[in-house]
């Protein structure tokens, strides 16, 4: 499991008085806990490994907003303190789709959904994030649904 990974990364980091990761390792365990902490009083429980694939891609989103912000405002030091955080979430994630297979899993889902055009992005998207949540950047997908979609 992922989990177990991340944990055993920790003491790993620990041991070897490696600082920087150390940080990033547990601020990636803390932000686990909570979303295990916010499905428990949800009252569902989800796949683990989904569940920490989804929140390692949350992560990863918001430092890369981050990112850009620093740098457009001149703090490259805070730029590349994310971009080492990023480099260590990024460890944890499972291997990304190439975007040649997303387009052939994007055009069967297209064909299975019956989408015709732009409307039916909902379906075809809902399907997509069901299937391949933790396989597939959904920003990128987006693009290429709706691309996809307009050209029906």
């Amino acid at each position: 499991m992922i989990r177990d990974d991340i944990k055993a990364a920790q003491v790993t980091a620990m041991k070897a008085g490696d600082k920087p990761r150390t940080a990033a390792v547990r601020l990636i365990l803390s932000k686990i806990k909570d979303r295990d902490i916010e499905l428990r009083t949800d009252g569902g429980a989800k796949d683990d490994d989904a569940m920490v694939v989804e929140v390692l891609q949350k992560m990863v989103k918001q430092r890369r907003e981050s990112i850009t912000m620093y740098e457009n405002g001149g703090r490259q030091e805070l730029a590349d303190a994310e971009k080492a955080e990023v480099a260590v979430i990024e460890e944890f994630l499972p291997a990304m789709m190439s975007d040649e297979e997303t387009g052939a899993i994007i055009d069967a889902l297209i064909t299975e959904t019956g989408a015709q055009g732009p409307q039916d992005m909902g379906k075809v998207m809902g399907q997509l994030k069901a299937r391949h949540a933790g396989e597939i950047d959904m920003g990128k997908a987006s693009g290429l649904v709706k691309a996809r979609l307009i050209g029906r």
